[in-house]
């Protein structure tokens, strides 16, 4: 049969079609048959063709070695065969084997570079692509619109600012910056380095803006930057300008919906969503399912999960963590044993957001069961799972699990020992963890605003000034943003280690103050004496539109207490429920006993603890009975005594307060019987004990300790002291020596108390003039309080004496409690 030119033409595109198809669908094929068909064909450039269509069928398919055979078989290469094989290994991350067969291509054109450049730039090898990029032009070969798309997409993955800005000023003086792909690409870039501004501005300057894609990349652009209104704004102004929305738009403005909490505006974009008919898209869907989560509403957060047709663990963990976060523990367990009743698959999102509740719900034993859980599906491994495990232990009180946990970690971040941290704070170990913030500088981990603020409250608990200082030091030169917890730690760390004046500084340099920075200064002033001062402040603090707390009252009656303000305490105790609506609470009680007692009403704080809304517990009494103590009352002291026996057993304060009524009064017989008590029950008293922070050291001291290593100076300088105040008025107060011995024993008694050896040590090791601060784990004795002041006007020196009350500032011969504590 004999065949026109078109027919034999038509009969081999036809055979090619049909060995392209076959090809194309198995694993492997004959190269040699292949290349002996190629060779028989009539027309070599059909040949061509059809071999750059198979060619690149397998390199998109990703059977690249399969792909570089048939590339070596081929008769003859041209510059696409060349193009599609660099691309292949570029693609698939085989970039010396790209870069191998680059530098052997004998004719180079854009596509070729840019082939190149894109597989550096997917694997964020930024050296390597702005080397060729650059070189490229040097080369005399110009950029296409894809080179400079994927250039700009490695800046915004890396946030590379400066690259980028060089890419701009490229794209400016080669007319690239009206080109709709490119510019988009550049307002990406600027947005994720944070300069929104500069993509604003690229924005509204482009001509023509009808492109969905650079309107979602500027909304986006707004919400990472954290301006969830002006993202909103935009979505409204896409709208008007009927610019159409996809499933990128919508899950960007839900999530800038939550952040401000925007919950009508989220849900109208629901309704937005509906519309569009992109309401079952997984990613929009869980956008939906995190907007209402965040915006707290649980129920239409459950609706929007329920009806997705595909189960999606990411929209699964964002309500577990608003259930979490909302206080429902139980619902957040109940939902993570539906995912695994559903076989959903569980990643290392899941498990800390799980065990978050089980640190809200105190429940170890299913705790445990969880983490055993996550050790037998590997999960453990993963350093957030590793890091809620931490945490969940530290704030389920088992601090010795938590520290396993920690030690059998092998990536540690900040996130890590911020947890054990933590967890030591908040279970009063703050030695430790001061031990364990040094250790984690020493490891080479820079501390962030959480675990500053965590090391603080260990500092304010220990009243360790200095190491507060150094770390107060630290975090100005880390360059660290302030954050408002870590300007309220140190608000309270000064406050609490006597120095108001420097939290007083760190408060007015704050430029925004809450109800924490305002409680933490009020009580700071009540604490180390100026009652009044913190009054003022609280009347600040109304002005200022901050409302006042539970804690807030407290240091407001405390300051009442200590200043003998009694009037104005009952006015802010009834003020509490009348006007703010918080019902009062032990502590309250106890801050109020404690000043009708300071004030001599001793009936009257009896009657209040018998009329008191909620059941009077140990700190009650103890206010009580200390109140007693002061004014002699003995009687009521009996009373109060005999309720705390009964609600704290072995706490040694109401044996020993009721012992020292008995032997003030001379009472000698019962003191001994209630001594006898106290050791037939194995009740030991705490050692009353004085410390004082020099050159970085802790000294401490006991009543008549002699175990110091410079002992002999320290008794010589007491001596020294003694004489001295003597000339200057000092008469001991004898009421104080609860021993029953003859006059010069129980005076020798009195001189050798601890807060005196402190203050004698610290006149020996700090500068003439320089402050004093001494520290007591028990209340300063009468005698005691009245040396210090002789002592204060006979060296000339500002003493700060904290006992387990408050602070006593001596200066020139008087306290700054004004004899009233």
């Amino acid at each position: 049969m004999i065949y026109t030119a078109i027919e034999k033409r038509r009969l081999v595109m036809n055979k090619f079609n049909s060995i392209f198809i076959n090809y194309s669908h198995q694993s492997r094929f004959n190269h040699r048959g292949l290349t002996r068909f190629l060779r028989s064909t009539v027309d070599s450039t059909e040949s061509k063709f059809h071999s750059n269509l198979l060619l690149n069928e397998l390199s998109k398919s990703g059977r690249v070695d399969e792909a570089r055979q048939m590339f070596d078989k081929m008769p003859s290469r041209d510059e696409f065969s060349w193009n599609t094989m660099i691309a292949a290994y570029a693609n698939s991350g085989r970039l010396a084997e790209a870069k191998q067969l680059f530098d052997a291509t004998p004719s180079k054109n854009s596509i070729t570079w840019s082939s190149l450049i894109s597989g550096y730039c997917r694997n964020e090898s930024e050296s390597e692509a702005f080397e060729l990029f650059w070189r490229m032009q040097f080369e005399g070969h110009k950029p296409s619109q894809y080179t400079l798309g994927s250039v700009l997409r490695l800046c915004s993955t890396l946030g590379l600012l400066q690259r980028g800005a060089l890419v701009h000023g490229y794209m400016t003086k080669t007319q690239f910056d009206n080109n709709i792909f490119v510019v988009t690409g550049l307002v990406d870039m600027y947005a994720k380095c944070k300069r929104i501004s500069e993509a604003e501005y690229l924005f509204v300057t482009l001509p023509d803006r009808k492109n969905h894609v650079l309107w979602t990349v500027m909304l986006t652009g707004y919400s990472q930057n954290g301006d969830g209104f002006k993202a909103m704004k935009f979505f409204r102004d896409m709208r008007a300008e009927g610019v159409e929305s996809n499933h990128f738009t919508f899950p960007s403005v839900l999530t800038a919906s939550a952040s401000v909490l925007a919950h009508s505006f989220g849900a109208q974009v629901h309704g937005c969503v509906v519309q569009s008919g992109l309401g079952a898209n997984v990613f929009v869907q869980s956008s939906l399912v995190d907007m209402y989560v965040k915006c707290g509403d649980l129920n239409s957060a459950k609706k929007a999960l329920r009806s997705m047709e595909v189960d999606d663990v990411v929209s699964w963990n964002s309500m577990i963590v608003g259930c979490v976060r909302q206080g429902f523990a139980e619902e957040a367990l109940s939902l993570f044993k539906d995912m695994r009743s559903r076989e959903m698959k569980i990643d290392h999102f899941t498990y800390p957001s799980v065990l978050n509740s089980f640190a809200a719900m105190k429940d170890m034993k299913n705790a445990m069961s969880i983490h055993c859980l996550i050790i037998k599906t590997g999960f453990d491994v993963y350093q957030l799972v590793g890091n809620a495990l931490v945490d969940m232990y530290a704030k389920q009180g088992n601090i010795d699990a938590a520290v396993e946990v920690f030690k059998c970690m092998s990536n540690k971040d900040v996130i890590s020992w911020t947890s054990l941290i933590t967890g030591y704070v908040h279970n009063g170990s703050h030695e430790k963890a001061l031990r364990l913030f040094c250790e984690m500088r020493t490891a080479g981990i820079y501390p962030d605003q959480f675990v500053i603020a965590s090391a603080l409250s260990a500092c304010a608990e220990l009243t360790v000034l200095e190491f507060g200082q150094q770390i107060h030091a630290n975090f100005i030169k880390s360059g660290l943003q302030a954050s408002l917890s870590v300007d309220n730690s140190f608000v309270a760390m000064y406050a609490k280690c006597g120095c108001i004046e420097d939290a007083n500084r760190v408060f007015d340099s704050m430029q925004v103050q809450d109800v924490i920075t305002w409680t933490a200064l009020i009580v700071g002033y009540a604490q180390n004496g100026r009652g009044k001062e913190s009054l003022k402040f609280y009347d600040q603090m109304i002005l200022a539109g901050a409302e006042p707390d539970f804690i807030t009252f407290i240091g407001l009656i405390f300051a009442c207490s200590h200043a003998g303000l009694l009037e104005k305490g009952q006015y802010y105790f009834e003020s509490m429920s009348r006007v703010y609506g918080i019902q009062p609470g032990p502590e309250h009680y106890a801050c109020m006993i404690d000043l009708l007692g300071r004030s001599g009403k001793l009936n009257e704080a009896e009657a209040l603890v018998n009329k008191m809304a909620v059941e009077p517990d140990g700190t009650v009494w103890k206010a009580l009975l200390a109140a007693c103590r002061v004014h002699g009352n003995i009687e009521l002291g009996e009373r109060a005594a005999t309720n705390l026996f009964k609600l704290e057993p072995l706490n040694a304060v109401p044996y020993v307060q009721l012992s020292n009524m008995y032997s003030a009064a001379s009472r000698w017989e019962d003191a001994a019987r209630i001594r006898r008590l106290m050791k037939s029950k194995g009740i030991l008293k705490e050692p009353g004990c004085s410390w004082i922070e020099t050159n970085s050291q802790m000294h401490t001291f006991m009543s008549e300790d002699r175990s110091h290593s410079r002992t002999a100076e320290i008794y010589s300088k007491v001596d020294e002291i003694m004489m001295l105040i003597k000339e200057a008025g000092y008469v001991p107060d004898m009421n104080f020596a609860l021993h029953d011995m003859d006059k010069e024993g129980k005076e020798l008694g009195l001189a050798y108390h601890s807060e005196k050896l402190a203050v004698a040590f610290g006149l020996l090791t700090t500068p003439p003039g320089a402050p004093i601060r001494i520290f007591k784990n028990l209340r300063v004795c009468g005698d005691c309080h009245t040396a210090m002041k002789f002592i204060s006007k006979v060296y000339l020196r500002h003493i700060i004496l904290r006992d387990s009350n408050c602070f006593h500032h001596f200066k020139e011969g008087n306290c700054s409690c004004d004899d009233y504590w």
